[in-house]
């Protein structure tokens, strides 16, 4: 962390916690004046410590109530296989997030579906289409104890 003092610290733990908060509310909690909270807000943009501001949204509102963790191990190992499953994986949307993972997998994905129904359908006319994989492991969530997008710093 080259650059970066205990204000910037305060800074980005705010926009973590309220990415909405303007500036001027931003300083009166550093006791600060506007213009410097605005020149390090975006020193940390240009730095690439702040990568980009996003809406969290409310999956059961949006009928994506069913979360499933699918490991994945792969048939074949070599660096072009491999390159295409990515490029496959990334390219279906009900996959928020994919791992390379050490053990006995080798990708572990987030997949967000509606229900049990809906990840059937998933599974065996999206997943199953992607050339190479050798064998899953699908874990449903049946309660999401704690869930955060805030970084411990």
């Amino acid at each position: 962390m080259e650059n970066i003092d205990n204000i910037d610290l305060q800074i980005l733990k705010h926009l973590q916690e309220n990415s909405n908060i303007n500036t001027k509310e931003l300083a009166g909690k550093l006791f600060l004046t506007v213009t410097p909270v605005y020149e390090r807000i975006k020193r940390l943009e240009r730095d690439g410590y702040i990568m980009k501001y996003v809406a969290l949204l409310d999956k059961k509102k949006l009928n994506l109530g069913m979360t499933v963790f699918c490991n994945v191990r792969l048939k074949e190992h070599a660096k072009n296989v491999g390159s295409n499953f990515v490029k496959d994986i990334v390219a279906l949307p009900e996959i928020i997030e994919c791992y390379n993972i050490a053990g006995d997998y080798d990708f572990m994905l987030k997949i967000l579906v509606e229900d049990m129904s809906s990840y059937q359908d998933f599974v065996m006319n999206k997943l199953s289409t992607i050339e190479n994989i050798g064998n899953t492991q699908s874990v449903f969530v049946m309660g999401e104890i704690k869930h955060s997008t805030a970084l411990a710093i």
